[in-house]
């Protein structure tokens, strides 16, 4: 026990520079929204994107909602951030004297993400060849470049908040200061680089090419029942009146090899590459959405058991961004869709 008049000298806090929060051990907080703000807003206003003679220009951020701190707890740094964010872009291809204009969208740009986990849709306008192509630009170059410049918020975030959020011990001010902010900024850059390597790793193991760039793609399987026959479940998928039936919109279908097929109000389009009746359904498969000229591979089988039919579904080069998305939208506005329309969702009886 210390004498009476001298005390621990662990909690005598004058001339302490961490006096009022000794050792660090109390939860302390910074807020960094309005920097935040101030900063995407610098580094995305008159954003230029150019390769090979093509040229986008982000002229404005239209939306920036979120919030954004950081936080000391026992001396360590954490720092929360979570922003949505929309941006406006115009782009003219050379030689052409028509200007398009489109939109990026960020709805996930947190802690809780990985750089190349966050989204980025890009959308234009108005649809024609010159737009399209401009979009196909946007998504396979200005991403990166876009994420490039989210990278470096979020490196200039730490360096910012990283000051003076650690109070420095009695004896080691400027030392023990400076350690935590460069260990912050270190980890930081480690995570950062590794990102970036295991994401040019898997755009070079998995890719398809369009337009001269590299696509990062994916796979889906997926296995549904329907209580029906094959010869029913089969026309269903490629008669005219029965695809309108069960997507509830006009459709053009051409079951035919090379035949066309336009559903969903041109959302959906793409051709027949193999027809095997009540068995197989081959598809040059794509959403107007993506890309311009890249499609996905779609193989539909039907296996017809004693009470069901069974169907497989292997659909290849799926952008990875939209993979979750097209696995909803199979389910939703096909499977479910046509059980709903049809009654294939309800056993058969036996005597039948």
């Amino acid at each position: 026990m210390a004498k009476w008049g001298e005390g621990d000298p662990r909690w005598i806090v004058e001339e302490r520079p961490d006096a009022t929060n000794v050792n660090n051990w109390h939860w302390t907080e910074k807020n960094a929204t309005q920097w935040s703000k101030d900063r995407i807003l610098e580094l995305f206003t008159n954003f230029k994107i150019e390769q090979n003679n093509t040229e986008c220009v982000i002229d404005v951020v239209d939306k920036i909602a979120g919030e954004a701190t950081a936080n000391n707890r026992k001396g360590k740094l954490i720092f929360f951030y979570e922003w949505e964010l929309v941006l406006k872009w115009t782009g003219q291809l050379q030689n052409s004297s028509k200007s398009h204009k489109g939109k990026i969208t960020i709805p996930n740009l947190s802690e809780e993400n990985d750089l190349n986990e966050i989204e980025i849709t890009i959308s234009i306008d108005e649809s024609n060849n010159e737009s399209e192509t401009l979009k196909t630009f946007m998504y396979n170059v200005g991403r990166e470049s876009i994420r490039a410049q989210l990278g470096l918020y979020i490196k200039e975030l730490k360096e910012q908040y990283s000051k003076n959020l650690i109070l420095p011990k009695k004896g080691d001010e400027n030392l023990r200061q400076q350690q935590i902010v460069n260990e912050t900024i270190r980890n930081s850059n480690i995570k950062e680089n590794f990102n970036k390597t295991s994401q040019n790793q898997s755009t070079h193991n998995n890719t398809d090419k369009v337009l001269g760039c590299k696509l990062d793609v994916q796979t889906l399987t997926m296995t549904i029942e329907f209580y029906c026959n094959a010869a029913d479940l089969y026309n269903t998928l490629t008669k005219q009146d029965l695809v309108s039936a069960f997507t509830r919109a006009p459709a053009k279908v051409d079951a035919i090899r090379g035949g066309e097929f336009i559903l969903y109000g041109g959302n959906v389009q793409g051709k027949f590459e193999e027809l095997v009746p009540e068995k197989i359904i081959k598809q040059s498969w794509r959403l107007k959405s993506w890309p311009l000229g890249h499609y996905s591979n779609v193989e539909i089988n039907l296996e017809e058991a004693k009470s069901c039919t069974q169907l497989l579904l292997k659909q290849t080069g799926i952008p990875a961004s939209e993979f979750d998305t097209m696995k909803t939208n199979w389910q939703r506005y096909y499977w479910n869709s046509i059980k709903q329309t049809f009654g294939f969702g309800a056993a058969l009886l036996d005597s039948l």
